[in-house]
């Protein structure tokens, strides 16, 4: 017999059990699709965040990768310059900024609190602007500081930290993956808003 930690173990996450049972019949419909491999998937998501002063301080990167890991629930790791930058007092090899991409479980389950938990909590907050879609459908967009997530303790944040978020979305246009990701529930605006990109800027969400 299971024990409860197998039975916790082996459980789907909630929103990848909402897109096979609900998301994908739901699309077919909408879309037409003869059968279900040719429904749009969230493939991964990547998180990065710049460190600015981390290229003088390793420690301004070391923090920034240890709330990364936090936030997302899963080892982040230190970018560094392949090359020098006199201009920004760059110089090779330095600490940049720190990055992680989510795939499968973690992917889900870090959707799942962004949506329903972290995106809620940014003051004034009115929807995320539905621009941010490449010609591909990935979609991406900014997040000004890392404390709308509960995992983090704001008492001990030593400086705000802004990061950016890539959906990465296979076989879709922009108005699949915009439905897509609406299913999910992700708070877009309004549609109307929408607009043919040539090169997408990640849209800083105010907190």
């Amino acid at each position: 017999m299971a024990t409860p930690k197998t039975t916790a173990a082996l459980k789907v996450p909630t929103l990848q059990e909402l897109y096979q049972k609900n998301i994908v019949p739901q699309m077919m419909k909408k879309f037409g699709y003869k059968n279900t491999m040719q429904v749009p998937v969230l493939q991964k998501i990547s998180v990065n965040m710049g460190v600015g002063k981390g290229a003088e301080d390793i420690k301004i990167a070391e923090a920034a990768q240890q709330e990364l890991s936090i936030i997302t629930g899963q080892h982040a790791v230190i970018t560094r310059a392949k090359k020098a930058i006199s201009n920004f007092k760059i110089r090779e090899n330095s600490a940049v900024g720190c990055r992680v991409t989510l795939r499968k479980r973690t992917m889900y389950e870090f959707l799942e609190r962004l949506v329903r938990v972290a995106l809620p909590r940014v003051r004034d907050f009115r929807g995320i602007s539905p621009r941010g879609f490449d010609e591909a459908g990935n979609f991406s967009f900014g997040i000004q500081e890392q404390n709308i997530f509960p995992e983090i303790d704001t008492d001990r944040v030593a400086r705000p930290q802004g990061m950016d978020i890539t959906f990465v979305i296979s076989g879709s246009s922009r108005d699949e993956s915009y439905e897509l990701l609406t299913l999910f529930g992700f708070p877009f605006r309004t549609k109307t808003e929408k607009v043919t990109p040539t090169a997408p800027k990640a849209e800083a969400v105010q907190v």
